[in-house]
């Protein structure tokens, strides 16, 4: 599966410039704010972290 790094800075970039924190992201997608700050922060990075990295830059239309 190729990397998802450049996707994930699109989103940190993202939620800055939209004054959206990682904790609001965490609850719309009902996950735990640790977990969401790890897969963006790239310190996990597993199927699960690419899917929910994926579904952020589709739901928000990140390019």
């Amino acid at each position: 599966m190729p990397s998802t790094d450049i996707g994930r800075e699109k989103i940190l970039k993202f939620i800055e410039e939209n004054g959206i924190s990682i904790h609001d992201l965490a609850v719309v997608y009902g996950m735990k704010p640790q977990d969401m700050a790890n897969y963006l922060n790239g310190k996990l990075k597993n199927k699960k972290s690419n899917q929910v990295v994926l579904q952020i830059i589709s739901d928000y239309k990140i390019r």
